[in-house]
């Protein structure tokens, strides 16, 4: 008897998060500018974790307990905070062995929405090849979670959403019905043979370029820079591959 497959699904926004939550899901969050690939550089660079906030009392209150503070709102680093939110700030000489208060716009908020699920566990171009790999390991339900732009359609998280799809689906080891990942499927076949080209027309680019972050773009749209897996355990981001750190 053929073994039954497992579930995938993409949640394209946050606001309708809540037509997708599954205690048995593994959730993969995705903030492709620039949250999940800032966490992913930072577990590289040797972070010993990050502790992700969802609103900026948390973050300043943390921040008077004599935590390091990266947090940013709509690109603007915060006038408490230490730095904000472009990967090339969580460098070895300021993150390794550290603990790390993160606050960011949109990605922060979406770990704690899935936080009951199975696992939740971060993705981003940097990580996509170890990721895949540990997400067929696990053997259960996988829900790609895209943090969008507070609530709006993210042209950079469905595509990264479509290149994890497929690779998934390329295992044999998943199956799904849900047309977010159809979706996101033809976007990624799309923007693939040229995905810093087809990138450029997303709006978080143009917001990005407006403030001057842009400058990371290309190192965010770059595959498998890291084997780096953070996870979400007891209310902190940790790497669990054994690599990175």
């Amino acid at each position: 008897m053929e073994k039954t497959k497992n579930r995938l699904e993409v949640c394209l926004s946050p606001a309708i998060y809540d037509k997708h939550a599954d205690d048995e899901n593994l959730v993969v969050i995705v903030d492709i500018l620039r949250a999940s690939s800032s966490i992913c550089a930072a577990f590289q660079n040797g972070v010993k974790s990050i502790i992700p906030v969802a609103t900026v009392e948390e973050a300043r209150e943390m921040k008077n307990h004599g935590y390091l503070v990266a947090s940013e709102r709509d690109g603007l680093v915060l006038d408490f905070a230490d730095f904000g939110n472009s990967p090339f700030n969580f460098s070895p000489e300021i993150v390794k062995d550290k603990e790390i208060v993160y606050s960011t716009t949109n990605g922060t908020r979406c770990i704690h929405l899935a936080s009951h699920s199975k696992a939740v566990v971060i993705g981003s171009f940097l990580n996509i090849s170890a990721l895949t790999a540990w997400l067929i390991q696990q053997n259960s339900p996988v829900l790609i979670f895209c943090a969008s732009w507070k609530d709006r359609f993210s042209l950079e998280d469905t595509v990264f959403a479509g290149a994890l799809a497929e690779r998934l689906l390329d295992s044999g080891k998943f199956e799904t019905v849900c047309d977010a990942v159809t979706a996101s499927l033809d976007l990624w076949s799309l923007a693939k043979t040229d995905l810093h080209g087809y990138i450029q027309k997303a709006a978080q680019k143009t917001r990005l370029a407006s403030k001057g972050l842009d400058d990371c773009i290309e190192y965010c749209l770059t595959s498998d820079q890291t084997y780096v897996i953070p996870v979400f355990q007891d209310d902190r981001l940790v790497n669990i591959s054994g690599f990175g750190s």
